[in-house]
C-alpha cells in the first residue's frame, strides 16, 4: 500500500473560529494506482492535497495520521516534512503556471532547485522527462515568459516528478487549460504512472468527466468528508451517494439533446464549516434525507472497493 490516511483532520485558523476544512477523513492509494479527487468548491479536495506535503500558517493539524510506503509523514512539523517534499511526496500546484520564476532561463532555475535538495543535476534524465511531457529541449534555454500556458503546466509537471516521488498530487493543474490541452496534460500525468515515474498519484479536480478519463479510482468529497469512494467505471455508472449520483447528472452528455429538460444543479448551498450540522453534512439539500440523517453516517463498503457514507446507500 503506498498512502494510507486515517481520520486526518486540518482546520484552518480564523477570526471567527476553527473552519474544519478536513474532518476525519480516511482513505488509502495502492501501488500503481491514480485516485481522482473531485466534488464542489470548499469540500476539502485542495486542503487535503496541501496537508500531504506543506501547510500554510493557517492550516492546524488536529488529528490523524498520514502514511506512505509505511512511514509516517510528520504534517504538523513543516521542519521535518522537508525530508520528505519532492523526494518522497510532490505537489504540482494549483495555478502552477505562475510557479516558474521569470527571472531565470529554465535549465538554470530546474539546476537550482536540484541543487538546494542536494541532488546532482542529470542532463540526461532532464531531457528523458522532457521528452515524456511532449516539450523540446530548447524550452531550458528559454524564460518562463516565452511558453505558452499548456507548456509553462507541464513545465512545473517535470519540475515536480524530477525526483521520482512515490506519490505526486495534482491539484486542479487543467482548470485554466483548453479543452486540447487539457487532455494533453492528463495523458501526461497518467504516462508518469504508467512509466513508473511516481508509484501513485492523487488528481484533484472538479472535472468528473477528465478524472474518468485517467483515474482508476475516484473519491467524492462534500463539506470536509468522504462521501463516496469506488472504482472509476463503478462511480459514474452506478453511484450510490445521493450527492454523487446529483454531480453526475448535472453533467452535460454528449450527443443528448436538451430541449425538453434543462439541466439541473443541486439545490441549495453547502454548510459552514465554522459550525457544521451534525449528522449527514448533506442533508438539507439531499431529495433522500429522513431521521436518521441527524445522525452521522458511517463510511461502509456496499460493494468490493466501494465505499459510501450514507444511511440509504
Amino acid at each position: 500500500m503506498s498512502l494510507r490516511v486515517n481520520d486526518l483532520k486540518v482546520y484552518y485558523k480564523t477570526l471567527k473560529g476553527e473552519v474544519k476544512a478536513l474532518d476525519g477523513v480516511s482513505f488509502e492509494v495502492g501501488d500503481g494506482e491514480i485516485l481522482g479527487l473531485a466534488g464542489e468548491s470548499g469540500c476539502g479536495k485542495t486542503t487535503l492535497a496541501k496537508s500531504l506535503i506543506r501547510m500554510d500558517g493557517r492550516m492546524r493539524h488536529t488529528g490523524g495520521t498520514v502514511e506512505l510506503d509505511g512511514e509516517e509523514l510528520p504534517i504538523g512539523d513543516d521542519r521535518r516534512m522537508n525530508a520528505f517534499r519532492f523526494h518522497r511526496v510532490s505537489l504540482v500546484p494549483q495555478y502552477s503556471m505562475s510557479a516558474l520564476n521569470p527571472t531565470r532561463k529554465i535549465g538554470k532555475m530546474v539546476t537550482e532547485l536540484l541543487r538546494s535538495r542536494g541532488v546532482t543535476p542529470d542532463a540526461g534524465k532532464l531531457r528523458g522527462r522532457l521528452d515524456a511531457v511532449g516539450l523540446p529541449h530548447e524550452v531550458l534555454d528559454r524564460y518562463p515568459i516565452e511558453l505558452s500556458g499548456g507548456m509553462k503546466q507541464r513545465m512545473v509537471m517535470v519540475v515536480s516528478t524530477l525526483l521520482d516521488p512515490s506519490l505526486l498530487i495534482a491539484d486542479e493543474i487543467t482548470s485554466a487549460l483548453d479543452v486540447s490541452t487539457q487532455k494533453a496534460v492528463a495523458g501526461a500525468l497518467a504516462g508518469f504512472r504508467d512509466d513508473g515515474l511516481v508509484k501513485s498519484m492523487i488528481f484533484v479536480t472538479h472535472d468528473l468527466s477528465l478524472t474518468y478519463q485517467i483515474a482508476d479510482t475516484i473519491m467524492i468529497m462534500y463539506a470536509g468528508r468522504l462521501a463516496e469512494k469506488a472504482p472509476a467505471k463503478e462511480i459514474i455508472e452506478a453511484p450510490r451517494h445521493p450527492y454523487t449520483r446529483l454531480l453526475i447528472n448535472s453533467l452535460p452528455e454528449v450527443g443528448v439533446r436538451y430541449a425538453e429538460r434543462k439541466l439541473a444543479g443541486i439545490a441549495g448551498s453547502p454548510p459552514s464549516l465554522l459550525n457544521p450540522p451534525k449528522g449527514c453534512r448533506f442533508r438539507d439539500r439531499c431529495p433522500l434525507a429522513f431521521g436518521q440523517c441527524e445522525q452521522e453516517p458511517p463510511v461502509v463498503e456496499v460493494a468490493p472497493n466501494h465505499s459510501v457514507a450514507c444511511w440509504k446507500a
